[in-house]
């Protein structure tokens, strides 16, 4: 395991360990597995600055995600507590210049867990991903979407 998902999945171990689901106690369990993995390796065994880079990319993602699942989830309130409704849906073939099955599974997930919107299907050639949509004006607005945003924020996390 490398150090850097160790520090991302070992305070979760912690937390369930000690019973006790908070943001504090991730953060005392990082504390404490980060020591730990530090211990266990050789000095210059872990570049500090790639370690970096990529908890940053992490965050950045986890900050974007929760702000597409915020302005997603109030369009689909307004909609729901307004007289009338303003869903246009549609099904929209998407191209994918993702590779691997962790890539577009992740793309899969962040679709299918955005209010709104669902991944269908990836073709059997992995180069089309199949995405209903309630809310489409324009087709190739929401390619560029899915193309420019989440394609892109996938690829950067785990690249």
């Amino acid at each position: 395991m490398s150090v850097f998902w160790g520090n991302i999945f070992l305070p979760l171990v912690w937390m369930a360990l000690t019973g006790q689901f908070t943001f504090a106690n991730y953060l005392i369990g990082f504390l404490i597995t980060s020591l730990a993995l530090w211990m266990v390796h050789k000095p210059g065994e872990v570049n500090l600055l790639i370690y970096l880079a990529r908890l940053g990319r992490w965050l950045r993602f986890s900050l974007f995600f929760l702000k597409e699942l915020t302005v997603a989830s109030l369009r689909v309130v307004n909609d729901i507590l307004t007289k009338g409704h303003g869903m246009r849906p549609a099904v929209i073939a998407v191209p994918l210049d993702l590779k691997s099955n962790l890539e577009i599974t992740l793309l899969a997930s962040l679709v299918t867990l955005t209010p709104g919107s669902l991944c269908l299907e990836v073709s059997p050639e992995r180069d089309v991903m199949f995405i209903h949509a309630m809310y489409v004006e324009d087709v190739e607005e929401f390619r560029r979407q899915i193309k420019e945003k989440m394609e892109y924020q996938v690829r950067e996390v785990l690249r």
